[in-house]
């Protein structure tokens, strides 16, 4: 760009602008009950309805352009988002921020990284629920929906770091 040329702006603050990321908050699918489980809850599996809706979740993901797939460290939450990682050629990066019992704030934090553009973020329902509370205050999303289903995804539109658009996508 030349320099001196009034009103003229650069390039990379004109691509910023109009850069829109998308993130997919997935709740994991269903699990085994915590009530018949015995071991830490940190490695308790889904059951065979929740693998099901795991490799359901591929159809649902198919026409996006997935650039990475994070996930809760827990089992279940990575056997959710597995099937969509395989099929998108990525492997799934464990996000200890998107646990149980964390804060939003740790998975916003995705929201400020240039590089990222279409993510999955598997978590769980805790975060899911503040997420949409979240929403709901800034206006992103027009009222307080409950509807954090197993398995359900909630897609977030991003701009220079802000959500700006939402909607939700029924389980499988």
């Amino acid at each position: 760009m030349a320099e001196g040329v009034e009103g003229a702006r650069p390039q990379a603050s004109s691509q910023l602008d109009r850069h829109l990321s998308t993130f997919y908050f997935v709740r994991h699918a269903k699990a085994g009950s915590r009530g018949h489980w015995s071991g830490d809850d940190r490695k308790r599996p889904l059951s065979k309805k929740g693998e099901k809706q795991a490799e359901e979740l591929v159809t649902t993901f198919a026409t996006f352009d997935i650039t990475a797939v994070y996930s809760s460290p827990y089992l279940r939450c990575m056997q959710t988002v597995e099937p969509i990682a395989r099929a998108h050629k990525l492997k799934v990066q464990a996000e200890p921020g998107l646990a149980e019992g964390r804060k939003l704030a740790a998975a916003y934090r995705f929201f400020g990284d240039p590089k990222l553009d279409e993510v999955v973020l598997c978590t769980h329902g805790d975060i899911v629920w503040e997420l949409v509370e979240d929403l709901t205050k800034r206006r992103v999303l027009p009222a307080f929906r409950e509807d954090f289903d197993k398995g359900s995804t909630w897609v977030v539109h991003v701009k220079g770091g802000v959500p700006v658009k939402a909607r939700y996508i029924p389980a499988p």
